[in-house]
This record gives structure tokens, C-alpha cells and sequence, in this order.
């Protein structure tokens, strides 16, 4: 037997297709980096074997009822790691009036759904709305899920929306109209035992986004462009539909007495500390989270960055102080010599359970004060 070399393979499928009806037998050939062609009937159906570049395509073939039809599905790869499937697709438009009927005796509504790594990664053979080749070219949830919960919600029924993504999704009407959201990521195989742990209330959720998660795809530039502006908690001046940081708890935390010394010295550490209190009814853990911004800078700087994340762990009504040191190179920018450096001039320091803003400062939920660094501009070598 001759022995394959590996990226030079080459192979033929054969098979006979029957129906007991009527129908037409849709074929979804998913390519990586291979080049096929499928024959029916001996009649060159497909053609693909020209380039082999990721792709997924779908055919059709018709069968009538008692009929007998051969197919035959040939590939080749020259390239190591590619691979072709063939398989048959079964699509229906979703009947939502269906949908809504068959939870009528439900008391609340899970909906798992959200995308999958089958449509996000690198380089993969995937064309459909919002994506390419594994790129998102929006961000938005799926329209077909944005229906369904629609549809859904229009029952009177609470309903729970579980989402899966390996990215930030815009979900602006979920968000308006649904009671609770719980983004799951893609879970491992425990992750329906951590859910269900979740929505009843046996654990208490602290997890924390870290990615900024936009309203729509007007937020962005184009994805083509490559610089960061309007990009990350960093750098957008809008307003996120959920910021970098954000997360809720079955419980509250407060801040106060945030204790920020007035000036420093460029070059010099600087100590930080602040009051937090769980001011609900059941233990939780708060994400407590430092961002300092700078000011007065000649070149652009970042409109603020996280420089400091503490987890604690909280009975009700208890109160921890929480200390921070600050590096001098935490102060630091990259100046129009393009040396990064501590000039003086004004800090903003800010702590909470997510990025302070006039939503959280006012709610109590963050806390802010101004630090000016005196001195000499401090190179950090």
C-alpha cells in the first residue's frame, strides 16, 4: 500500500440518494484550504476544485418519490491541516406563533442563545450575515433570536435570556425589554450545572466583563481600520451598552471614604485606599476596580486605564477598607519623544465595582478625587 503523504491527498465518495418523496435534498460542503466537485447522475453538479481557499457552500438536488440517484463527492488538499465535509441540511422557517404556544403552561422562559466558535475564529470557512471567514462583521445578535425573544416576551412570561458568545454582542432591545440577561460565555462541560446554580439563586454571580460591549455597529469604525479610536473602554467616547468592567450581583456594594493623598511627587509611589460595604441581604463578592486618567498631556492618552483590581468577599451590612499601591510607572504616557514618562500635572483616581461615571458616582457605587504630581517630568527606564 502506497503511504499518503501529509498534505497530498486526494479521495473519492460514492453513494446513492432516495427519497420516499418528492423533495429537494439540500448538501452543505464545508472547505478548509481543499477543492471538490460533486457529480450526480454522473453530471458535474458542483465545481469547486479550481482554488481551495475556506468556504461554505450549499447545493440542491432534486429526487422524486422511488427514484434512484448516484452521487459521487471527489476532493484533494496539496496544504497539511485541511479537510472537506459533506452533509445534508435540514432548514424551516421558525414559526414563532409555535414558538409562544408551547411554553403557555411555563412559569419563566430560558433562552439559550447567543453564537458559537463554529462562527468566530480565525480563517474559517464561514459566509453568512454578520460574518466572514470567522471575522464578525457585526456585532449584532442574530435577527432570527431578536424575533423569537420577541415573541417570547410578548406572553407576559419572564423570560431569562442565557447568552453565548466568545465576543461582545449588541443586544439593545434585549436589554430594554428582558428582566434578566446572563452572559455565559462558552461554558465547558459543568457550565449547565453552574447556570442553573446561578439562576436559582445558589450562587451569588461576581464576574466582570473585559471587553467593552457596544449598543450597535454605528459605535464602530469600520473593522478594516485598525487604530483604536472609538475602540475599548480606552479610547470610546461614546456611551457603551455595557462597559468594560460591568457586572451585576444578587447583592450591593457601596463605596466611601476614599483616601487619595492631594499631591506626589513624579516618580513616587502613591498609596490609595477606600471603604466598601455590602448594603444588601446576602454574601457576595464585589470586583473592586482602580482606573486613573490623565490630563493636561501635550500628546493623546488613553481617556482612562485600569490600573489596580482587588476581589472581596462580603457578609451583609460588613465593611472592609481596601488598599492600593500605585507604581510610579502606573502614571506614566508615551510623550512626543516617544518616551514613556511621569509628567506632572493632574490625575483623576477612581474606584468602584465598575468604571466610575455620573451614573455609578451618583449612586454610590464608585468613588473619584484628584492627585496632582508635582516635580520633574520621570522617565521610567
Amino acid at each position: 500500500m502506497a503511504k499518503l503523504q501529509p498534505g497530498k491527498v486526494a479521495a473519492r465518495w460514492t453513494s446513492v440518494l432516495s427519497s420516499k418523496n418528492d423533495e429537494e435534498v439540500v448538501f452543505e460542503i464545508t472547505s478548509d484550504d481543499s477543492a471538490f466537485r460533486l457529480f450526480v447522475d454522473d453530471q458535474l453538479w458542483m465545481d469547486r476544485f479550481s482554488n481551495q481557499e475556506a468556504r461554505v457552500v450549499y447545493c440542491r438536488v432534486p429526487v422524486k418519490a422511488g427514484q434512484k440517484r448516484t452521487l459521487r463527492f471527489e476532493f484533494a488538499q496539496e496544504n497539511e491541516g485541511g479537510g472537506v465535509s459533506l452533509t445534508t441540511v435540514e432548514r424551516q422557517k421558525s414559526d414563532l406563533d409555535e414558538l409562544a404556544a408551547s411554553v403557555k403552561s411555563a412559569d419563566a422562559i430560558v433562552f439559550i442563545g447567543g453564537i458559537s466558535p463554529s462562527l468566530e475564529g480565525e480563517e474559517m470557512p464561514v459566509h453568512v450575515p454578520g460574518f466572514n471567514k470567522g471575522d464578525r462583521t457585526s456585532i449584532a445578535l442574530p435577527r432570527v433570536q431578536t424575533e423569537a425573544l420577541k415573541a417570547l416576551q410578548a406572553t407576559g412570561k419572564p423570560v431569562i435570556f442565557v447568552m453565548l458568545t466568545g465576543s461582545a454582542l449588541a443586544i439593545q432591545w434585549e436589554d430594554d425589554h428582558l428582566p434578566a440577561i446572563v452572559n455565559a460565555w462558552y461554558g465547558g462541560q459543568d457550565a449547565g450545572t453552574a447556570l442553573a446554580d446561578v439562576l436559582f439563586g445558589d450562587y451569588n454571580p461576581s464576574g466582570r466583563l473585559p471587553v467593552t460591549f457596544y449598543a450597535s455597529d454605528n459605535d464602530l469604525p469600520p473593522y478594516e481600520d485598525y487604530s483604536m479610536k472609538e475602540r475599548t473602554y480606552r479610547y470610546f467616547t461614546g456611551k457603551p451598552l455595557y462597559p468594560f468592567g460591568h457586572g451585576l450581583s444578587y447583592t450591593d456594594f457601596s463605596y466611601s471614604d476614599l483616601r487619595v493623598p492631594a499631591t506626589a511627587v513624579a516618580g513616587d509611589s502613591v498609596n490609595v485606599s477606600v471603604s466598601v460595604t455590602n448594603t444588601g441581604s446576602r454574601p457576595g463578592e464585589e470586583v473592586v476596580q482602580l482606573y486613573i486618567s490623565l490630563s493636561n498631556r501635550q500628546v493623546p492618552v488613553p481617556l482612562r486605564s485600569l490600573q489596580g483590581v482587588q476581589r472581596i468577599k462580603l457578609e451583609p451590612g460588613e465593611s472592609r477598607k481596601v488598599d492600593f499601591t500605585l507604581a510610579p510607572e502606573q502614571f506614566s504616557a508615551i510623550d512626543a519623544l516617544m518616551q514613556r514618562c511621569v509628567e506632572p500635572g493632574k490625575i483623576n483616581v477612581g474606584i468602584g465595582g465598575q468604571q466610575p461615571s455620573e451614573a455609578t458616582l451618583k449612586a454610590g457605587k464608585a468613588v473619584q478625587q484628584e492627585l496632582v504630581l508635582t516635580g520633574k517630568k520621570w522617565i521610567v527606564r
